[in-house]
C-alpha cells in the first residue's frame, strides 16, 4: 500500500464511515442501513474528469475532489474510477503508457499520481474506491501510428485487431489476456481499492457491415470448439475466472465486480432469458456469459446496466430487475442495478425520462426485491449538475439517512 498502513487505513475507513452513519437527517424511508449508492467516473474521452486534457495538476486534483465532495453530498458512498480507459493508465504503469486524457499526449507523465490521490482522497470522506478497468480496448481510433512510441500494441502488432473504427487487443490470445491481467493487477498490488471493476466491453458491440478478424487466433487456440461463438464466450470466461483467481490470492478484501450489458438473453433466444426483445444479447454479441459468471460465483458482484424506464417495451426495467434478482437469488453474488441519471431531462429519450420521478420510482421498484443490494449512477458530471433535478428527487425520497457500501 502507498502512503498509510493497512491498520491506518482500516481505523480511517471506520471512522470516516461512522461519520457518515451520523450524518444523516433520519432513517429515512424504508433505507438500509447498508447499501450500495455509487456513481460512475469516467475518464475515457475526458468524459467526466479531467474536464480537458492539459490542465494543470493542481486544478486536475481541485477537479477531482469536487466529484467527490458532491458524491458525499448525495449520500453515495462508492466511486467506480476508470484507472484504465484505453489501455493505458491513470498510475505510474511499468505496463501501459500514461493517459492521453492527462496531459493531452499519451504516455507523458502528468507529474503526479491520479490514482494514488483518489483512493487516498475516496478513503478520507468515506467513500469506497473501485478501480473500473477496461480489458480489451486499445483506442477510439484505428491508427496504430497515433499511439505513444514504445505502447505495447506497436510492439505487439499481432495483438491488435482494428474493428469498427477503432483498436482492440485480440482476446482469443493468451499472451493478452495474461499482459491485461498484469496490467491491471499492478493496481491492484500498488494502491489499497476496494474493488476491481469491469465495464460492458469484452469483444466489441457489433458494427453492421464488419467482422472482427481473429480467424488467425481462433486456428491456433480454438481446436477444442466446434462455432467460433464457443470459443470466443470461453476466452471472456476465462479473463474472468483467471482475474477473480488472481484477485483472491492477493489475500486482501478487494471485491471484484462486472457491470453488462443488462439483457443476458431474450426469452425469444432461449427460455432462461428475459422477456424484452434488445438488440444487442451479451451471450451472442459480446460473448459474455453474464449469467454464468454469477451462477459460477466468479463474481463478488454484478451491476446490470438497465438503462431503461419502467414500461418501456424492448426492455422494461419491471422485467430485467426481477431477471436479474431471480439469477443472483442462491449465489453469494451481490447484485446492482446501474441506473442512467445521464438520460434524465434528454429530449432524445423516452417521455418517462422527462419526469423527474422516474429515477425514484426505478429505487421503490428495486426495494421490492432483497436481492437488491443498491444502485451505480452514470456518470460523475451528471450526480453533480443533475439538471431535472432526478437524483436529489432519488435522494430525498429514499437516501434520508447515510449507508455503509
Amino acid at each position: 500500500m502507498r502512503g498509510i498502513t493497512r491498520r491506518g487505513f482500516a481505523a480511517a475507513a471506520v471512522g470516516a464511515a461512522s461519520w457518515l452513519l451520523g450524518a444523516g437527517a433520519g432513517p429515512g424511508r424504508g433505507a438500509p442501513r447498508r447499501e450500495m449508492r455509487g456513481m460512475w467516473l469516467a475518464t475515457v474521452a475526458n468524459l467526466d474528469w479531467p474536464s480537458r486534457p492539459g490542465l494543470e495538476p493542481d486544478v486536475q486534483r481541485q477537479e477531482l475532489t469536487r466529484l467527490l465532495d458532491t458524491a458525499v453530498r448525495r449520500r453515495l458512498n462508492t466511486v467506480f474510477f476508470q484507472a484504465r480507459p484505453s489501455a493505458d493508465a491513470l498510475w505510474p504503469s511499468p505496463y501501459e503508457p500514461w493517459a492521453q486524457y492527462l496531459t493531452g499526449t499519451q504516455g507523458r507523465d502528468p507529474g503526479w499520481d491520479p490514482l494514488d490521490f483518489a483512493v487516498r482522497e475516496a478513503h478520507r470522506r468515506g467513500l469506497e474506491l473501485h478501480a473500473w478497468f477496461n480489458p480489451y480496448r486499445v483506442a477510439n481510433h484505428a491508427d496504430p501510428g497515433r499511439l505513444s512510441a514504445g505502447h505495447p500494441a506497436r510492439r505487439h502488432p499481432s495483438w491488435v485487431v482494428p474493428y469498427g473504427g477503432k483498436l482492440y487487443y485480440n482476446p482469443g490470445l493468451p499472451e493478452v489476456r495474461r499482459f491485461v491481467q498484469d496490467a491491471m493487477m499492478d493496481a491492484v498490488h500498488r494502491y489499497p481499492v476496494d474493488g476491481v471493476h469491469f465495464d460492458d466491453y469484452f469483444y466489441p458491440y457489433p458494427a453492421a457491415g464488419q467482422t472482427f478478424r481473429d480467424d488467425a487466433a481462433f486456428e491456433a487456440y480454438g481446436g477444442g470448439f466446434d462455432r467460433r461463438a464457443d470459443w470466443r464466450r470461453d476466452n471472456t470466461d476465462r479473463l474472468v475466472r483467471e482475474m477473480a483467481e488472481r484477485i483472491a490470492a492477493t489475500g486482501r478484501r478487494v471485491r471484484f465486480g462486472v457491470s453488462p450489458f443488462a439483457v443476458w438473453r431474450n426469452s425469444g433466444t432461449d427460455p432462461r432469458g428475459s422477456r424484452t426483445e434488445a438488440g444487442v444479447q451479451t451471450y451472442d454479441d459480446l460473448y459474455a456469459d453474464t449469467r454464468r459468471w454469477v451462477r459460477e460465483g466468479w463474481l463478488d458482484y454484478i451491476v446490470p446496466q438497465v438503462y431503461w424506464p419502467l414500461g418501456f417495451t424492448a426492455a422494461d426495467y419491471a422485467e430485467l430487475v426481477p431477471w436479474w434478482a431471480r439469477t443472483v437469488s442462491g449465489t453469494r453474488v451481490e447484485l446492482y442495478i446501474g441506473e442512467a441519471l445521464y438520460k434524465a431531462g434528454r429530449t432524445a429519450q423516452p417521455a418517462a425520462w422527462r419526469d423527474p420521478a422516474e429515477l425514484s420510482r426505478h429505487l421503490a421498484f428495486a426495494r421490492r426485491h432483497p436481492e437488491v443490494g443498491g444502485h451505480v449512477y452514470f456518470s460523475a458530471k451528471d450526480v453533480v449538475r443533475d439538471p431535472l433535478g432526478a437524483l436529489r428527487r432519488a435522494a430525498e425520497d429514499h437516501y434520508g439517512a447515510a449507508a455503509r457500501p
